[in-house]
């Protein structure tokens, strides 16, 4: 759960030497991120007991650049992530936790479908947890100087939880890249959102169905999550469309996308004054949704654009959607074709990010406005006609 928010947050930190700082002597960068801590009014032998056996974990930075799933389409990785026994373990968890899923509808109007996808692909159900040492991910990762600004302050989140007897530094463990417990949360979200549901005096979020959920769930209420709303519904869309209105970074009334024939699959669409973005996550050809403002929150959560629609679909699916209609898309590209097209966006004046082969947000914008110049459908699927015309 690498959010989003998390980034905005740092950059709008005043830039110092210290927080700035990566790289170097292992051994050395610790020694500087002590002093910081003692210059923050930590006690020094709790910095001292805190970084004691601290090492570098070859391991994390493996995962950190091995994160090849998010490559693969929607269909795909849906269908991969979930299956029938995630949707019946689900259901069976919605009703063994029936009291704490009415407490967060009550308290943050956040439906249990949305909690229990989390719950599902961050950790099983909380069978999953991670094995990597918390402490050592953060140290190694805020080393690293890939996202410094990202991963050095929840490292003084994580010392802040240990002063508070909440996180054990030798043992607590957790993912590659430091977020701990059942819905997996960094430190300092921990800190932030951090709920004592059961009631036994603590936050446990990794033994504790109930704090973790409550957790989670005041977490997406800060991020903006509206109560009561909802977050993304199957619709069927007309053949003659402009599909350059398509893509999360345009929206329209529902009353607008009615008007232009699109319409629900299943059910009634919202009020006809709810803004709503229309998603094709394999082009115009492939499976159509209608995402509503409260989607947008899923990126504070995870960044990934596959991973955000499965887990906000999977939502759907586990409150009683039907599986959505895969249609026929059209044959999209291997990874080395992505990162071919990439480069090509990029040597036009796109800004497409990192050539990683990944079809996220600014490689589809990028697709859908050379579609538009080249007169093809603007769905922003990258198909070989599109990269052959490149």
């Amino acid at each position: 759960m690498i959010r989003l928010a998390c980034q905005i947050a740092a950059s709008l930190l005043i830039a110092s030497p210290a927080l700035a700082d990566c790289g170097g002597g292992f051994q050395s960068f610790v020694k500087g991120l002590k002093a910081e801590a003692v210059a923050k009014g930590h006690d020094t032998s709790a910095v001292n007991a805190f970084f004691k056996g601290v090492s570098q974990d070859a391991k994390v930075l493996r995962a950190d650049r091995a994160q090849g799933v998010f490559q693969k389409p929607f269909i795909d990785f849906s269908r991969h992530l979930i299956s029938q026994n995630r949707i019946d373990r689900g259901r069976a968890m919605a009703q063994k936790y029936d009291a704490v899923f009415d407490r967060i509808d009550a308290e943050y109007g956040i439906s249990r479908g949305v909690l229990l996808a989390f719950w599902a692909f961050e950790t099983d159900y909380g069978a999953f947890q991670g094995d990597f040492n918390t402490r050592n991910a953060l140290v190694t990762l805020a080393h690293d100087c890939r996202r410094p600004e990202l991963f050095r302050p929840q490292i003084f989140a994580a010392l802040e939880l240990y002063e508070q007897g909440g996180f054990d530094p030798a043992r607590t463990t957790g993912a590659w890249a430091g977020e701990i417990g059942m819905v997996q949360m960094l430190p300092r979200d921990i800190l932030e959102n951090g709920v004592d549901a059961d009631g036994d005096g603590k936050v446990s979020l990794k033994s504790s169905a109930p704090d973790a959920l409550m957790s989670g769930a005041k977490m997406l209420s800060g991020l903006g999550w509206q109560a009561g709303q909802p977050w993304l519904q199957e619709v069927v869309v007309p053949d003659a469309l402009d599909w350059s209105l398509s893509g999360p970074a345009r929206s329209l009334t529902v009353s607008e996308w009615q008007g232009m024939g699109v319409r629900p699959r299943a059910g009634d669409l919202p009020s006809g004054e709810m803004q709503a973005s229309l998603i094709l996550p394999q082009g115009h050809k492939g499976p159509a949704f209608l995402a509503y403002p409260n989607f947008n929150v899923y990126f504070e959560w995870n960044q990934s654009f596959v991973y955000v629609l499965t887990a906000a679909y999977f939502a759907t699916r586990l409150e009683g959607a039907q599986v959505y209609d895969a249609g026929r898309p059209a044959q999209g590209l291997s990874g080395q074709q992505m990162k071919q097209l990439q480069s090509k966006l990029q040597a036009r004046g796109h800004d497409v990010g990192k050539i990683d082969g990944i079809l996220g947000a600014g490689t589809r914008a990028a697709v859908q406005a050379e579609q538009v110049r080249l007169g093809l459908p603007a769905d922003a699927w990258p198909t070989a006609e599109l990269l052959n015309r490149l």
